[in-house]
């Protein structure tokens, strides 16, 4: 059952327009890529916070670290705060008179405190501290998780991506294959792993503070009074930190799975349909999972157009973890598989990136249309993402009013990702794209010779019972009742749909 609370005052469930929940201006704004970057300059926004941090999150570990503690000087005084985030946390509980820190995290969370003992310490000590509250939130349908990436700071500053403050997420643009510093808490290392992020200035950033204090409201909080004028004009953003873009207005869509009296939200399905049917040159885009029968079919709908954009999408070697990989690998295959056969001209493309020879796992939720719309934030192109699951997303579009002079930007935020897949200077990549003609024929002509490459999916074969469970959704659902029947809307190829009438040709031409 729905808890018994009172929805935020502040809050209104309308959307302006099919697929954007607001549009709200932002100050500063800039894309955070890899954790390197947004650890440490999260903990720099962190320590300028005046009277509230708001921390939503799939996952949450105090046992990371931000960022080397350093010498901090105020009034005469020196003092040294802790990098490591439980103990920074209540160092900033102590030192910051006045602050309060409000931790939301997903409830299957809950699970995974009995392996990491010191975080439930770090609990223990929060507990007697009433301006630190930690909440677990179980207000969601049976089957759905809370994905949602966000931090609020005074209502001023915000960060809304893929990254979660959490372990095995830290690393730099290099993705070394060998980083001694790329390790889990109890010293155990991961391999590399590429994300990115959001950081937010202005207008926007209290947006994101409406929707965060209405999902602390819906997971049973206490009511968050709002941050006082002084402190929500007092800026956070990080001394060091180049903006990207100035005086930039930005969208913001939502999903949220059908509970209680909540109705559905899929704003971040119709945003993705509208933007990939609005394409005219190119889709460069990043995702953990590629699954989404939403998606797959506005794909297939461009890909049957005499003319299509060139689809470039930068994609995880493989899900991580064993039930994940049932889940999204197969349905990966046969929806790549489906694609192929209507894709005469070699359009689309999904490529694994590596450095050396080690798979970079990507985790990071980017879209960048025509070098005119940046998208960004915690969806993945799975159907979970669609229907079921919160997300949130923001973007950048160069055609509404007053972002023109966005253009740059965005093109030099994609030269930026291709560089660091394909171990390029930024500089190298306007070039060989002219030279070569598209991202693909660029990625194809530079070979396999580098410290970084992007190398094409090679589709696998599946067996009768893998294809069975990629074609159902089951442990991809798009909405609560797919978990019980998975097959009730024709699973990931509806009968009456393009990508259902390709499916189906196929299988008899196969059989």
């Amino acid at each position: 059952m729905q808890p018994d609370v009172d929805r935020a005052d502040d809050v209104d469930d309308s959307s302006v327009e099919p697929g954007v929940w607001r549009y709200a201006r932002a100050d500063r704004a800039t894309v955070l890529i890899d954790a390197e970057n947004y650890f440490k300059h999260m903990q720099q926004v962190m320590l300028a916070a005046r009277e509230r941090i708001l921390m939503i999150g799939w996952d949450f570990d105090t046992r990371i670290h931000l960022e080397q503690g350093r010498r901090w000087y105020q009034k005469g005084f020196r003092r040294t705060y802790p990098s490591r985030l439980g103990s920074f946390i209540l160092w900033l509980n102590r030192h910051r008179d006045g602050l309060e820190i409000r931790i939301l995290k997903w409830s299957y969370g809950a699970v995974k405190f009995f392996s990491r003992g010191s975080m439930m310490l770090d609990l223990i000590r929060w507990w007697p501290h009433k301006r630190i509250d930690f909440k677990f939130d179980t207000n969601h349908p049976v089957g759905a998780s809370h994905h949602q990436k966000i931090v609020v700071i005074d209502d001023h500053v915000a960060v809304c991506g893929g990254i979660d403050m959490t372990t095995a997420r830290w690393d730099t643009r290099d993705h070394l294959v060998n980083d001694s510093r790329r390790k889990r808490p109890r010293g155990s290392v991961y391999g590399p792993w590429h994300d990115a992020t959001m950081m937010i200035e202005g207008e926007a950033a209290a947006a994101l503070g409406d929707l965060g204090r209405d999902r602390w409201a819906r997971a049973g909080g206490p009511e968050l009074k709002p941050v006082s004028d002084a402190a929500s004009k007092e800026s956070a953003w990080p001394e060091k930190l180049e903006a990207q873009f100035r005086n930039v207005e930005l969208g913001i869509a939502r999903t949220r799975g059908e509970y209680g009296s909540e109705p559905e939200i899929d704003e971040v399905a119709e945003l993705f349909e509208r933007q990939i049917a609005s394409a005219r040159d190119y889709i460069y885009a990043e995702s953990q999972y590629f699954s989404s029968r939403r998606i797959g079919q506005a794909i297939c709908d461009r890909l049957n157009e005499e003319n299509p954009p060139e689809i470039l999408i930068v994609h995880a070697e493989h899900a991580d973890g064993w039930l994940e990989q049932q889940a999204m690998d197969h349905a990966r295959a046969e929806l790549i598989r489906t694609l192929g056969h209507i894709d005469e001209g070699g359009r689309f493309g999904l490529y694994i990136p590596y450095t050396g020879e080690t798979p970079i796992y990507v985790h990071a939720k980017i879209m960048i249309i025509d070098d005119r719309i940046l998208r960004i934030g915690s969806a993945n192109m799975n159907n979970r993402s669609m229907g079921l699951d919160s997300e949130c997303d923001v973007f950048v579009d160069c055609d509404r009013p007053g972002n023109d002079h966005c253009r740059t930007e965005v093109a030099r935020m994609r030269h930026s990702l291709l560089a660091e897949h394909c171990g390029l200077e930024i500089d190298e990549v306007p070039s060989l794209l002219a030279r070569y003609g598209s991202m693909a024929g660029m990625i194809r002509e530079l070979g396999t010779g580098r410290s970084r490459t992007l190398r094409r999916y090679d589709l696998p074969e599946l067996n009768a019972a893998q294809e069975t469970l990629a074609e159902s959704g089951l442990l991809d659902p798009e909405r609560p009742d797919d978990l019980f029947e998975p097959y009730a809307h024709g699973g990931l190829f509806r009968r009456n749909s393009l990508l259902g009438k390709i499916r189906s040709k196929f299988k008899k031409r196969k059989n």
